[in-house]
């Protein structure tokens, strides 16, 4: 098992009276890691994929919880999001059953969020877990094999079944996108029309690394631009994709609106547009370096609770900065290039006004940013 960098941290806050909420996409190893944690440790494990689970956690009171729980200390609900008024039976426990430490897992973030921020405000911690972190990929088969499989980690992707089973990433990935991508985000959103799903996710899929018109997209895919905003956002939501903004402050022609999108994992987008050739005959190579570095950057900033902020720079004269973070004040750029010997430009007028530092992201020097 390939040991998670929110392991120790879930374990710091174990019985300490609130809630622990792990979420974040299907099949990441969001139940492989809390069962890690309470593999010595005495407990009561609830699925909510079996219906007897969901009938009985749906709307049960307070004598019922007593007799579901009994003596138990350490209780873990996986796959929440399936049990109706879930956040109501979650904040009964915490407040009723203070010996009883709660686990819970769930999958769509989008439904688990709106049932339990307001039920449990106070009463929980919240962890979001994403596919295998570079880091954790590393510490798992060592810096030579980790170098060596770098490629593969930039077609095939990070997720935990992809890394154990190679010769098979292809079949396990096209299983992903349409059982994970399609049929839970269809039955949690309200979407009706799967056909301008997996439109949509092709056409952002081929944009990665460029900046995003909700316009052209509308016309692309055949529909409105507030019906393109809506899928956007239940996509991100999620964990398919995250939404990069332009960062502006002072100058009259800085880009101020627009936004770049990428995947949470490299893996999933290939398989989204049905391309898994090699770096070197690929034209979308620079893309997918920048897509799996910001991707991977992301992972870093909320595993180490950073209040970092990121974005993307661009003027309407076109120069631009593929990466900026702002954190306490201070700004940072950084450009990636897949070869290290690939000359990068930085714009005078950036560092100037914002007395900040730009740095070259290559392959040779990828592990000190993520």
């Amino acid at each position: 098992m390939i040991k998670r960098i929110l392991e120790q941290k879930i374990i710091q806050k174990l019985d300490k009276g609130k809630a622990i909420i792990v979420i974040g996409p299907r099949q990441v190893g969001k139940t492989t890691l809390i069962n890690s944690i309470l593999e010595n440790k005495e407990h009561l494990f609830l699925d909510g994929d079996d219906p007897t689970v969901r009938n009985l956690l749906g709307n049960a009171n307070t004598e019922q919880l007593k007799s579901i729980i009994g003596n138990h200390k350490t209780l873990f609900i996986d796959e929440a999001q399936r049990i109706e008024n879930i956040g109501v039976t979650l904040k009964i426990i915490t407040d009723q059953f203070k010996q009883v430490q709660l686990l819970v897992s769930g999958s769509s973030a989008f439904e688990l969020k709106n049932q339990m921020n307001e039920p449990l405000t106070g009463r929980k911690w919240d962890f979001r877990l994403y596919p295998i972190s570079w880091g954790e990929f590393e510490g798992h088969v060592g810096y030579v094999k980790a170098e060596q499989q770098l490629e593969l980690r930039i077609l095939y992707g990070m997720y935990p079944d992809v890394i154990n089973n190679q010769g098979e990433e292809i079949e396990i990935l096209k299983e992903l996108t349409s059982s994970y991508l399609y049929k839970d985000i269809l039955a949690f959103s309200g979407i009706r029309k799967p056909q301008v799903l997996e439109k949509l996710l092709r056409a952002l899929a081929l944009q990665i690394g460029n900046e995003v018109s909700y316009n052209e997209i509308a016309q692309l895919v055949g529909v409105d631009k507030n019906t393109v905003n809506s899928y956007i956002d239940i996509l991100e939501k999620g964990y398919v994709i995250f939404r990069l903004p332009s960062f502006s402050r002072n100058l009259r022609n800085e880009i101020k609106t627009n936004q770049k999108i990428y995947f949470y994992d490299t893996g999933v987008r290939n398989a989204i547009i049905g391309n898994f050739n090699t770096l070197d005959s690929r034209t979308d190579t620079g893309g997918l370096w920048e897509n799996f570095l910001i991707s991977e950057r992301i992972k870093k900033l909320t595993y180490e609770s950073s209040l970092a902020s990121s974005y993307f720079w661009r003027t309407k004269q076109q120069q631009e900065i593929d990466y900026v973070e702002e954190e306490s004040g201070k700004i940072r750029g950084y450009e990636f290039k897949w070869n290290p010997k690939a000359k990068a430009k930085f714009p005078k007028m950036f560092m100037e006004t914002y007395d900040a530092e730009i740095n070259v992201v290559h392959r040779d020097n990828f592990r000190e940013f993520i």
